[in-house]
């Protein structure tokens, strides 16, 4: 296949506000305003912001989850927006969807077998109950699970194992592009390692396409190969991810980068902290949405919106004041006595040593 296995362009969702006993309309939510991205075979796409900002609007929209107000999706070529309801379902195959909360996404009445056999049955991929006993098996074994916990209640597995069978209900039709919806955000640290590290897995044996959903730039870094920031509805940097987190340019980005933790207790960072709270969506501020939280803004930050301009390396910033901006905040190194940090480090191989022999 030649090109992006999904291009979107335009994308919008404007939500209607109504008021009054007659549902008078009062105005219009921009959770989406304009997005453009392209996502390739085999590629994970992170797309990372603030709560509120629209990405996961972005993810259900990809999927006709939600009707756009505006913009075009296309899934290898084909125009998702005007496929009719029929076509669109067997589309839904090829594209699949994880979601944030492992103990909501799955039907509290439905045994793990029940649930792991209805898509097989809605595509007609097992002819049989045999074959779907099989293909459920399977599944299960894919994910880390036995085959016996088929009989099983949602209820009666952990957070963790939850968010497998969610995986696992995901890859039951073959899918080319999964919706990773902060697929790990409910999630404890250490099983949030597991999770991703089956992803990555399943990514490399099948060469899926990842569409990764996140406020967690620390678990972004280690499973996207590109990440786009959203601000208020709007992407205002791409770049790969090695490249985002050596060269953050939009000061929003590295506000985000400046607040990751570190591991490290004797490093200090310095923080890029912001002012204020993200404006409305429902009366985005005019010009650059981020100038007024912005403490390098400028007066045409505030009448005229920046474009995602690319540099021609894949880097593509919504802020063309950028190369003067002074460098990002760096690390910088408190003077900690050497012995400190050896025993440190020692201390922290003594820890990763014994969660290897308990597992």
């Amino acid at each position: 296949m030649s090109g992006p296995l999904l291009e979107v362009q335009g994308l919008a969702k404007h939500f209607p506000v109504r008021q009054g006993a007659f549902g008078r309309l009062s105005g219009h939510v921009r959770a989406v305003d304009g997005v453009d991205f392209h996502l390739n075979a085999g590629e994970t796409l992170a797309i990372v912001g603030e709560s509120g900002c629209g990405k996961s609007t972005v993810g259900r929209l990809v999927l006709r989850l939600l009707e756009p107000t505006g913009g075009s999706v296309r899934f290898e070529g084909q125009d998702l927006l005007a496929l009719p309801d029929s076509q669109m379902r067997a589309q839904r195959r090829r594209m699949q969807i994880i979601f944030q909360d492992p103990y909501a996404s799955l039907n509290p009445r439905m045994t793990v077998g029940a649930m792991l056999s209805e898509p097989l049955m809605l595509h007609r991929l097992a002819p049989s109950d045999a074959a779907r006993r099989t293909r459920v098996g399977e599944l299960l074994e894919l994910v880390g699970l036995r085959p016996e916990h088929a009989r099983r209640y949602p209820h009666e597995f952990s957070g963790g194992q939850r968010q497998r069978l969610a995986i696992a209900r995901a890859l039951a039709v073959e899918p080319q592009l999964i919706v990773a919806d902060e697929p790990v955000s409910a999630l404890d640290v250490s099983i949030q390692a597991q999770v991703i590290n089956l992803m990555r897995s399943l990514q490399a044996r099948f060469g899926l396409a990842y569409v990764f959903i996140s406020h967690d730039l620390a678990v972004v870094k280690h499973i996207a190969d590109r990440i786009a920031v959203m601000y208020l509805g709007k992407i205002v940097e791409t770049a790969a991810t090695d490249e985002l987190f050596r060269n953050p340019r939009h000061p929003y980005t590295r506000a985000l980068l400046s607040a990751v933790p570190l591991p490290d207790p004797t490093v200090v960072r310095e923080r890029a902290l912001l002012e204020g709270d993200i404006p409305s969506a429902m009366n985005p501020p005019p010009g650059c949405r981020f100038h007024t939280r912005c403490r390098f803004a400028r007066e045409s930050c505030r009448v005229d919106a920046p474009l995602l301009a690319d540099d021609g390396t894949g880097h593509s910033t919504a802020c063309p004041w950028w190369p003067e901006l002074p460098p990002a905040p760096s690390l910088v190194e408190d003077r900690a006595d050497d012995q400190d940090r050896i025993r440190l480090a020692r201390l922290q191989a003594a820890f990763v040593t014994s969660q290897m022999e308990a597992t």
